[in-house]
């Protein structure tokens, strides 16, 4: 059986922490998914289409990392594409408290579905999606924090 995980996320947009996460990870799995989750409530600062072109990017030259998408639940995505891991990064303490509540739910939604959580390394802890949309908004250079090659 392979060995196959999703990272999701909204990538909105996708930082070098993302970047530098999945890198360290690909080693662990035959297959990492990275997954754009599309919530219909939720307003973006990038449309889908640039944020899967931006991942398409990032990982060209990893052959075993896809970029995909997807609506509903995560649990429900992992199954659909026979993932038995979910991969997320922790920043923080706070991370962890979120992020393992959301872990146990998606055990039990996803039958068994197991999350493997990586801390994040020290020079990219202070980095998320959200703090990038900030300097974004703001007209800053944003050019240290998402990956080389992407334009914002």
């Amino acid at each position: 059986m392979k060995k196959i995980a999703v990272f999701p996320g909204s990538f909105d947009p996708i930082t070098t922490g993302h970047e530098d996460l999945v890198k360290r990870a690909v080693p662990l799995f035959d297959k990492i998914i990275v997954a754009v989750g599309v919530n219909s409530s939720k307003k973006y600062l990038f449309p889908l289409e640039q944020r899967l072109k931006w991942l398409e990017k990032v990982f060209e030259s990893e052959p075993t990392v896809e970029v995909s998408y997807f609506k509903g639940l995560t649990a429900n995505f992992c199954t659909s594409v026979h993932s038995n891991y979910l991969l997320r990064g922790l920043r923080n303490a706070s991370d962890f408290d979120y992020e393992k509540t959301i872990s146990q739910l998606n055990n039990i939604v996803g039958d068994g579905l197991e999350t493997i959580f990586l801390i994040s390394r020290p020079e990219f802890s202070h980095i998320s999606s959200t703090i990038v949309r900030e300097i974004i908004k703001g007209k800053g250079d944003v050019s240290p924090f998402v990956p080389s090659g992407i334009k914002i």
